[in-house]
């Protein structure tokens, strides 16, 4: 068994907690739905936002995907001139048979640019994987910040 990394990014619209969350949401679903990953095979998460992004701290997603018992961890992204604005980043750390080519990085919206080297994925089916988010959700979990 081997501990690999599976990166992924996305952009969202605008700096509040639904965006953040929505966002980390969909990119995480992806991740696992790709991958074929299982919250126990997961050791650990950790997530970046640009500095235009403070609203929400993404992990609540993975918490909200009942990753009750992952390693996460937020954090800032460097806020380079020039760079991708309101950017979601996750680096996951998972166990797995799976070989270092075999493993699916997924850049989605505006975040599709920043790796142009992997390949784009095929189309995603935003009705589809709004409804393996809603099945998955868990929301008991409780959102700082929101009323």
């Amino acid at each position: 068994m081997y501990c690999r990394g599976v990166r992924g990014a996305t952009t969202v619209e605008e700096n509040t907690s639904d965006a953040i969350l929505q966002g980390t949401l969909e990119l995480l679903a992806l991740l696992i739905r790709r991958n074929d990953i299982q919250p126990e095979d997961v050791a650990s998460v950790v997530f970046t936002t640009t500095h235009d992004l403070n609203a929400a701290f993404p992990a609540i997603a993975a918490r909200q995907l009942g990753w009750s018992n992952v390693a996460l961890m937020c954090g800032n992204e460097l806020d380079v001139p020039g760079s991708l604005p309101k950017c979601i980043r996750v680096l996951l750390h998972w166990n797995t048979e799976k070989k270092s080519d075999e493993i699916v990085h997924v850049y989605i919206k505006g975040a599709s640019h920043l790796r142009p080297d992997i390949g784009s994925l095929p189309a995603v089916d935003w009705v589809a994987l709004e409804r393996w988010i809603a099945e998955h959700f868990d929301a008991s979990v409780k959102v700082p910040n929101r009323p």
